[in-house]
């Protein structure tokens, strides 16, 4: 493991950490979810993929497998965050942070892909 991967890794775990345990409570993220048209429902299980993810992508500094399962896991929730914000109409610079997220949990997933094969 290069010591770039591991700092991408350790970057999009703590973020995504963060942005998952956002979804538990936030109010914030709670009118965005409404703004969406999602149920309350959909906002914790966001989270509860989110946290899972981070946990994974940071356990994949010790395991390769994991950063790959992580790094999928963050591919799917941030094309799906992508479509979410097409579907409201949203601006693109409100598309940026899961662009952003989508391209390094690609990097992290094309790194460690290896490992799942």
């Amino acid at each position: 493991m290069n010591v770039l991967s591991i700092i991408l890794q350790g970057i999009l775990g703590l973020g995504f950490l963060m942005f998952g345990l956002m979804k538990f409570g936030s109010k914030q993220m709670v009118d965005e979810f409404g703004r969406y048209g999602y149920p309350r429902g959909f906002r914790i299980f966001t989270g509860l993929v989110e946290v899972i993810s981070a946990v994974f992508v940071i356990s994949g500094i010790w395991n390769d497998q994991l950063a790959a399962w992580g790094g999928l896991i963050i591919v799917g929730t941030m094309i799906g965050a992508i479509f979410t914000h097409i579907k409201v109409k949203d601006p693109v610079n409100r598309m940026m942070m899961p662009i952003v997220l989508l391209l390094l949990g690609l990097v992290v997933l094309v790194l460690n892909v290896g490992s799942l094969l």
